[in-house]
């Protein structure tokens, strides 16, 4: 079902997204957002003939944005400026040198500096869940064929940047069964860390193989394969994401 669509749909889509969240900086439009783009992940690899690697990205993005959450709120509380507001309870204050007047650790905590920690976590953790969503959705190899000649090298950066953490969550995840099924229990990375790296440097080397085989980078040519076209349903799919940003700017001005 995701092969039907544009490589550029979800990545236009997830732009136009992130931009009606950035305007509207609203914690119940980002969590409606959060939930229409998992629903949205779920039924179209649910739909997918064959899993890929990068298919799984959303849901470990998903544990990532959790951490980032909570992370942000609890440095929101114990480090920031005070926000004047109801007092929920104090904390020891540390006495900080004169350079760092307006910072504060510790103190009373209030609600609006809790709201507002919290509601900053969950804004940068719906822009991570937006733009993983898209390389859940998207091949890399096919979005790499889209990219024009004069900017190709972007491209592999930008291809190799989507897809390398996909990549090592099924590779961590293949070294763990194969440890499971040899009787070896580790808890944790520390026994797949060193695995992972071997893995990653063996791949990244035939990779390179393979590339200097085939004459990568000798010809500015392009072949003869033809970039796909926009169809009706990535237009729709793409306007529907564009009508977020009005809608955000009227709806949360």
């Amino acid at each position: 079902m995701n092969k039907a669509f544009h490589p550029l749909t979800w990545w236009t889509g997830a732009i136009a997204i992130a931009v009606a969240v950035s305007l509207a900086h609203h914690t119940a439009f980002n969590l409606v957002v959060v939930g229409g783009i998992c629903l949205l992940v779920y039924k179209v690899n649910q739909g997918a003939i064959d899993k890929t690697p990068w298919s799984g990205g959303l849901w470990f993005a998903l544990k990532i944005a959790a951490i980032i959450i909570v992370i942000r709120t609890i440095i929101g509380i114990a480090i920031g400026v005070p926000i004047p507001g109801s007092t929920l309870f104090e904390l020891p204050i540390a006495d900080l040198p004169d350079w760092m007047a307006g910072i504060r650790i510790g103190g009373a905590i209030t609600q609006e500096r809790l709201t507002f920690a919290l509601a900053e976590g969950i804004q940068i953790a719906t822009l991570i869940c937006i733009f993983a969503a898209a390389t859940s959705l998207t091949s890399p190899h096919r979005l790499l064929r889209q990219m024009p000649i004069f900017i190709y090298e972007f491209g592999v950066a930008l291809v190799i940047a989507t897809s390398v953490l996909p990549q090592l969550v099924t590779s961590a995840s293949r070294i763990k069964n194969a440890q499971k099924m040899r009787g070896i229990e580790r808890k944790g990375w520390a026994g797949v860390a060193l695995p992972l790296l071997e893995e990653s440097l063996a791949r990244s080397l035939d990779l390179a193989a393979a590339m200097d085989s085939r004459g990568y980078g000798f010809s500015r040519q392009r072949s003869r394969y033809r970039r796909e076209r926009f169809l009706a349903r990535d237009l729709t799919i793409i306007f529907s994401a564009l009508t977020l940003i009005p809608f955000s700017m009227v709806a949360f001005a």
